[in-house]
């Protein structure tokens, strides 16, 4: 095993055990209560309504689409319905491109919705200057049932936030924003360096492409690695990305001849199952121990030893849900040694023990049962 141990919860992605984060609750200072709707879709899949708004980024808006619409059961059927939606009547909605897309579908979609999107918008003053509802979102966000799943990318978590979703709540944002929206929202618990935080019923996301790693991660949460792992490969995109958003932020160009850890990871990769010591990574790239964990930490983002549990996770999460491998040997060809060192990790990782992903993720439903049905809509 590396010589760090990971924390419960990575710093470049959190999780929150979703048994644990109780279901939301719209403040009734900034959102009326919800209307009453019956549910317009056949309840075997889970609805996702995205809310264009004035000011949009075409590419954001598309990411939920991508994700959510290209993932298939064994039988290849939709798992999700996509559909998206406007805070006014059908009809244009201006983009931050030099042209506008057409919404088929007014707020009212919002009363269908198991998980609302809520993707960035650069046309809402209120909201990113005072951080309040306009009456057209006010009124829209009326229509979300109690219980719906609500996801923000890059600003659109400033809408959450305003709406009072986010308060006493971790979240992200782009980390350019990350100190205004601070400020703006002082009882929200803002992390600048994770590409997402999942709060269990409420999830917010980091810059315009982790909106992909957060809707690849609901995919993942809900139906399970495989069926997330596909569509990211139909995608051509990583399934998980390292690090986080720290190795973004803007710094002095490396010098091209620089000395990376590329070859350590690709090393370390192809030997999980055997234990790795910090300083055999760093002797692949005839490093000092001291030298190789500050490079690895600016190329990567978290320190080898949090890299190293993440991928033994994600090896074991692959092991349990395609093998028929017991769970004392998943550990082993996962790397961490024992079945009890194996629980700890994936306890701490997704809030649930091996036996129990197994069951949920081998079932044949797909449905995130392993992260409390309960606080899944009844229609996904």
């Amino acid at each position: 095993m590396a010589e760090e141990q990971a924390p419960s919860h990575t710093a470049r992605t959190h999780t929150a055990p979703s048994q644990q984060a109780p279901a939301h609750t719209a403040p009734s200072q900034q959102v009326p209560a919800p209307t009453a709707a019956p549910r317009q879709h056949a309840p075997s899949r889970h609805r996702v309504v995205v809310l264009a708004l004035d000011g949009l980024l075409p590419f954001e808006l598309g990411i939920p689409h991508r994700i959510f619409g290209k993932a298939r059961d064994a039988e290849g059927r939709p798992l999700y319905d996509v559909v998206t939606c406007s805070v006014r009547p059908p009809g244009p909605v201006a983009t931050d491109a030099d042209f506008a897309v057409f919404v088929a579908n007014g707020p009212e979609a919002l009363a269908t919705a198991d998980t609302v999107v809520v993707p960035t918008s650069y046309e809402l003053a209120p909201v990113h200057e005072e951080g309040v509802l306009t009456p057209e979102l006010a009124a829209a966000f009326a229509h979300i049932r109690p219980g719906t799943r609500l996801v923000s990318i890059c600003i659109g978590g400033y809408v959450l936030a305003a709406a009072g979703y986010l308060d006493g709540r971790p979240a992200t944002t782009h980390w350019m924003h990350a100190e205004h929206f601070q400020e703006l929202f002082p009882k929200i618990k803002v992390d600048a360096d994770v590409l997402f935080i999942d709060d269990g019923d409420v999830l917010t996301s980091a810059g315009v492409a982790a909106g992909i790693d957060l809707c690849l991660h609901l995919v993942r949460r809900d139906h399970g690695a495989a069926v997330a792992n596909e569509v990211a490969r139909r995608t051509v995109v990583p399934p998980h990305r390292d690090g986080g958003q720290a190795q973004y932020i803007q710094r002095p160009v490396p010098d091209a001849q620089a000395v990376t850890t590329t070859a350590a990871r690709a090393w370390a990769l192809g030997r999980l199952h055997e234990p790795i010591q910090l300083r055999d990574m760093a002797e692949q790239e005839s490093m000092s121990v001291r030298t190789f964990t500050r490079r690895f930490r600016e190329e990567v983002g978290v320190s080898p030893g949090q890299w190293l549990t993440q991928q033994r996770v994600e090896r074991a999460r692959h092991l349990l849900e395609s093998s028929d491998l017991s769970i004392d040997q998943v550990a082993r060809d996962a790397g961490f040694g024992t079945a009890q060192s194996m629980r700890q990790h994936l306890q701490a990782a997704l809030g649930v023990t091996p036996t129990a992903y197994r069951r949920t993720f081998r079932s044949g439903t797909g449905v995130g049962g392993a992260f409390d049905n309960s606080l899944v809509p009844s229609g996904g």
